[in-house]
């Protein structure tokens, strides 16, 4: 497995284009499943992630062809196997999407529980709950689910904590349902939206995507569609913290603004220059940063997708910062590889204290997950000498060429096998 190297970089100064988003990609990959015509996906980003889906969705039955610049062909009118091979399912969380639509659409689905990122418990028993009261029968056995029924019927789920994940596959689940489905604390994020949107080309019923009551009306059969994936949110936060950290100015195009305004407040707090314009925004990085303090929440609250990259600008901003953590309960595992570089921050529980320190020094560190690796890649861009960074599948998995990006800014970065 290869490594990422950082070197201390000048202030970053360019473009750069954000990819489709990974967290929109991945569940509409999953709703591919539904369709039984050509299925036309645009700006899908080039992951290890997406690659892996691709491989469930071959071996489901459906025919997948890439073609360049991130355009993907799905035809799944012949797919007639519900079941997913435990190698595939353990390299990532996302790969348990493809519940909802077997289920749905061939009346059973098995699969392996899901793997990802180390990050939190993240149950999937939401999801399950979900299905139970459209009529599914459950089978939990030797690390496998299974989920049977013949012809699920809507019906009014209330979801105890509003999950992305269990949100989506609900409604999967539900768009070939027998009548009407509402779910309750539903997830509202912007990804929801994309799929619900997606899922009303092919011909489903469904509205109120993007609040927290999602109205599903059950439709025969679903057909197929083109469709273009929303620009990635986390990484447009990530080189705006990137521009932040290292006094630079960059303009990231293909952007949505708003799917950002906790990341574009804390850095305008923080005493960023921010400039929107359409699908652009321009972040102009200062030296004299104040502290600030996050909490990160569900959307539309301070994404915890970014509060590892926040935690690395937090480190060389002067002054006491307090990063609490109220989505996941082990989302703090780049805290030790922060330290080894010199950062200054102590966990408390959920909060994470970070005493601004002047400079930060270049060790070898791991990423533990996939956004520590994105912060420890921005420390390594203010960090004195050479940062190694190891376990880089992480990162690959979720960040569209990132060190190649960042070298045409001016970031002084490389991977070695």
């Amino acid at each position: 497995m290869g490594k990422i190297v950082v070197e201390k970089s000048p202030p970053l100064k360019g473009t750069v284009r954000i990819s489709g988003a990974k967290n929109s990609a991945l569940p509409i990959l999953a709703a591919s499943l539904l369709g039984t015509e050509d299925i036309v996906l645009e700006d899908v980003p080039n992951l290890k992630d997406v690659d892996v889906f691709c491989e469930v969705l071959s071996l489901l039955g459906a025919d997948v062809e890439k073609y360049g610049g991130g355009k993907i062909k799905i035809n799944s009118a012949n797919m007639d196997k519900y079941e997913t091979p435990y190698e595939l399912m353990s390299k990532m969380r996302a790969s348990f999407l493809v519940m909802g639509p077997l289920l749905t659409r061939l009346g059973k689905a098995k699969t392996s529980l899901p793997g990802g990122c180390a990050i939190g418990t993240r149950p999937i028993d939401l999801h399950l709950k979900g299905f139970k009261a459209l009529g599914a029968e459950i089978d939990v056995d030797h690390g496998y689910v299974g989920a049977f029924g013949d012809k699920l019927k809507g019906d009014r789920i209330y979801l105890d904590f509003p999950s992305v994940g269990a949100t989506e596959n609900v409604m999967m689940a539900a768009v070939l349902a027998e009548g009407e489905t509402t779910i309750d604390n539903a997830a509202m994020e912007p990804e929801i939206v994309d799929l619900a949107n997606f899922l009303n080309k092919m011909g489903a019923d469904i509205s109120g995507a993007g609040t927290s009551s999602i109205r599903i009306r059950g439709v025969e059969k679903l057909g197929g569609a083109t469709h273009s994936i929303i620009p990635d949110r986390i990484e447009a936060g990530t080189f705006m913290v990137a521009s932040a950290i290292t006094g630079g100015d960059i303009i990231i195009e293909n952007v949505i603004p708003s799917h950002i305004k906790p990341a574009i407040a804390k850095l305008r707090e923080i005493g960023c220059e921010i400039w929107e314009n359409g699908d652009k925004i321009r972040v102009i990085g200062t030296a004299d940063r104040k502290a600030v303090d996050i909490k990160t929440l569900p959307y539309p609250g301070f994404p915890t997708d970014m509060q590892a990259q926040f935690m690395s600008l937090m480190s060389v901003t002067e002054g006491t910062s307090v990063i609490i953590e109220t989505v996941f309960e082990n989302r703090f595992m780049h805290v030790d590889e922060l330290k080894r570089m010199g950062a200054n921050i102590k966990i408390d529980g959920r909060s994470a204290i970070v005493q601004g320190v002047n400079s930060l020094t270049s060790a070898p560190v791991k990423a533990t997950d996939l956004r520590a690796g994105a912060a420890l890649i921005l420390a390594g861009l203010v960090a004195d000498g050479k940062t190694t960074i190891d376990n880089i599948y992480h990162i690959d998995r979720g960040y569209d060429g990132i060190e190649n990006k960042l070298s045409e800014l001016g970031a002084k970065i490389y991977r070695i096998e």
